[in-house]
């Protein structure tokens, strides 16, 4: 079954002008023209143009939309790749509050904890430094800049403390971004404000400004781009979006 443009604007809550303007910059082409000229939508375009609205209700700019909408991967894959991530955050997880509870146990009882038990789920420097490898290596080949070029001695617990605060923070977003909370929302910002306070504390401090800017560059950098949505489908352009909303409020 076919649909006229009107019909598609009465079944969806839009305007013909709007679904008009969809079709001029490509993010929503009719399956075909009438030979009278009237623009016809299928079912395929129907559920494209229920993507294209909830992601507005998230806050996502049109370009951003039509960039999603372009690199969408297999829903079945993504899903599969998703359940893995979170298999092996759940045995990370696990690994470090078996660790925490035998930090209590040890404590309670007035006993040292044994050396081989007390940073188990905790990396190291040296599983530190192969983790940031690839990112390194991406980095040095695609702008030329050595990540880990002064040798230095990596501060285990602040990487540690940065890496699980991270994850918290992305987690949170995420859940906000599958919970239908807009990427403006008081909810997301307040989840970004903890988040900048966190790492001005830690010796990383960055403004708004700067916030915004660099996840405008992760939507630009296949690599970012890849993890933040491997993470969640989505996400590296709410995140973009959160963060442009949350600068333009402080300013």
């Amino acid at each position: 079954m076919l649909y006229t443009v009107k019909e598609v604007a009465v079944l969806s809550g839009t305007t013909v002008k709007t679904l008009h303007h969809y079709h001029k910059t490509g993010l929503l082409v009719p399956a075909e023209i009438s030979e009278a000229g009237y623009r016809l939508y299928g079912m395929a375009e129907l559920e494209r143009l229920q993507q294209i609205m909830l992601y507005k209700e998230l806050d996502f700019t049109l370009e951003q939309i039509g960039q999603l909408l372009k690199e969408e991967p297999d829903r079945l894959s993504i899903l599969v790749e998703q359940e893995q991530l979170l298999l092996l955050r759940r045995q990370r997880i696990d690994t470090i509050i078996e660790t925490l509870r035998k930090s209590v146990t040890s404590r309670e009882r007035g006993e040292p904890m044994k050396d081989t038990e007390m940073f188990k789920g905790l990396a190291s420097e040296q599983e530190w430094k192969a983790a940031l490898q690839e990112q390194g290596d991406h980095l040095k080949e695609t702008y030329d800049y050595d990540l880990l070029a002064d040798g230095a001695p990596i501060d285990v617990q602040h990487m540690n403390d940065m890496a699980a605060e991270g994850a918290a923070f992305m987690t949170a977003m995420a859940d906000a971004l599958r919970s239908g909370v807009k990427a403006g929302d008081v909810s997301t910002a307040e989840l970004i404000r903890k988040h900048l306070d966190f790492l001005g504390q830690h010796g990383h401090p960055a403004s708004a400004a700067d916030f915004a800017a660099q996840n405008r560059f992760f939507l630009g950098d296949d690599f970012h781009l890849r993890m933040l949505e491997g993470q969640q489908t989505g996400l590296a352009y709410y995140l973009s979006a959160a963060a442009d909303a949350f600068a333009a409020q402080q300013q």
